[in-house]
């Protein structure tokens, strides 16, 4: 675990004193230390004001990383909060992603919510209806169309909160994710742990020798890996190619 120091800085003005922290170096990092205590660090909704449909304000919230970083870990959280809150809540994911359930969304650490499953992304429109949030699971498997989906119901004044993949097995931006995240007003990365050298992991290294970009596994196809570990596996694969070909 990383930690930063946080520094207090103060600023005077119109005759009043505001005091700032700022971590130092800057990390990413779940926790911070400041004078002795932990502060864990996580995404705190904006405040909503309850307000007719045509006047909310919508927004686009990304959580992106690695396999097994917490991805729907964090979306589940943060579903179960504006439920908590009495929001209108809907959840949807693609319907090929079956690994833990056919309907429901499951985290690898077995954290469940009920969702439904859509074939395609302009079916979440229709289905969304006029509730106050909007899950999505597993954005990556869906179309360039999704992110028109989730701009349209932003404009509309619903809180769209979208997980998923940010990187393909090669290290490759996937799919969507980069332009959600362009267009996203609050972004999340969250980071896995390398199975290797038990560093900071960003990378989902594919296990099995498919070159399919969409694949569905868990821990027997694929592994969390830094960029060191992740860079040096593909290395030993180049030279084992190249001797299995006698170059």
């Amino acid at each position: 675990m990383a930690w930063a120091k946080v520094v207090p800085v103060s600023h005077f003005s119109s005759g009043r004193k505001y005091i700032y922290f700022i971590a130092n170096p800057p990390v990413a990092a779940s926790k911070i230390k400041a004078n002795g205590l932990l502060i864990p660090t996580m995404f705190i909704e904006p405040t909503r004001r309850r307000e007719p449909p045509h006047l909310r304000t919508g927004w686009i919230e990304v959580i992106c990383g690695s396999m097994f970083s917490g991805k729907t870990e964090e979306l589940i959280r943060r579903l179960t909060r504006a439920r908590i809150a009495r929001l209108n809540v809907r959840i949807f994911k693609p319907a090929l992603d079956t690994r833990y359930h056919d309907e429901n969304i499951v985290s690898h650490s077995a954290l469940t919510i009920p969702s439904t499953p859509v074939q395609s992304a302009g079916q979440i429109l229709n289905l969304a209806g006029s509730c106050d949030v909007v899950g999505i699971d597993e954005a990556q498997f869906f179309d360039q169309e999704i992110v028109d989906v989730c701009t349209t119901l932003a404009n509309q004044g619903q809180r769209v909160i979208v997980a998923g993949l940010d990187m393909d097995f090669s290290g490759k931006p996937f799919g969507c994710i980069p332009q959600l995240m362009s267009m996203a007003e609050y972004i999340t990365k969250v980071h896995a742990i390398c199975v290797v050298c038990g560093d900071v992991a960003h990378y989902s290294y594919r296990l099995v020798p498919s070159q399919e970009r969409v694949l569905l596994g868990e821990t027997d196809s694929y592994e969390a890996r830094c960029r060191r570990c992740f860079n040096l596996a593909d290395r030993v694969k180049n030279e084992e190619r190249r001797t299995a070909h006698g170059e």
